[in-house]
């Protein structure tokens, strides 16, 4: 005996014609293209580059193309010990980005400074930047990055896109 099972879309049923929210279309593509832009500046990126390795793979979700430049990519992965010399060149990057944007803290350097407590460390890169997501360790692991970045593709879903967009359409009243 067969049985016929319906998986989600069923072309017969529906016809040629796919209902959904607006907002849930443009978050789905802007959560299946996050383009990151790394900002190895210590160990950690050593981590992070075993990340785009073959062996976890960070493609199967969408993230493999990796940006140096910043009006390309759509979050900063800071990795590693944050000096003040590279501060304003960091903020800087962050600022030529264009939006949406996130920025994700990778390792205990670049979230609290780590065990450098000095008068040229920055003592945590949310000084200078809205972090949105803070990976552990020291340095962390690449499953762990990327469970950051899956984190922040669940974040990317969440976002009201065309609410956002009335918001800056409407005309301000003196």
């Amino acid at each position: 005996m067969k049985q016929n099972t319906v998986l989600g879309y069923d072309s017969k049923i529906e016809g040629d014609l796919v209902v959904s929210r607006l907002d849930a279309v443009i978050n789905w593509f802007r959560k299946h293209s996050i383009w990151p832009m790394p900002m190895g500046l210590a160990c950690c990126a050593i981590e992070l580059m075993g990340t785009g390795a073959s062996r976890f793979d960070i493609s199967r979700f969408g993230m493999e193309v990796m940006r140096f430049s910043p009006r390309q990519s759509d979050v900063m992965i800071v990795a590693g010990t944050v000096t003040y010399k590279m501060a304003l060149v960091v903020k800087r990057l962050y600022e030529q980005m264009a939006e949406p944007k996130w920025v994700i803290a990778m390792g205990a350097c670049a979230s609290t400074g780590g065990m450098y407590r000095s008068y040229a460390v920055l003592q945590g890169v949310d000084r200078i930047l809205p972090v949105d997501l803070y990976v552990a360790g020291c340095p962390p692991r690449p499953e762990a990055l990327l469970d950051a970045l899956l984190k922040l593709q669940a974040k990317v879903s969440r976002e009201p896109v065309v609410s956002a967009w009335k918001r800056v359409a409407e005309p301000t009243r003196a």
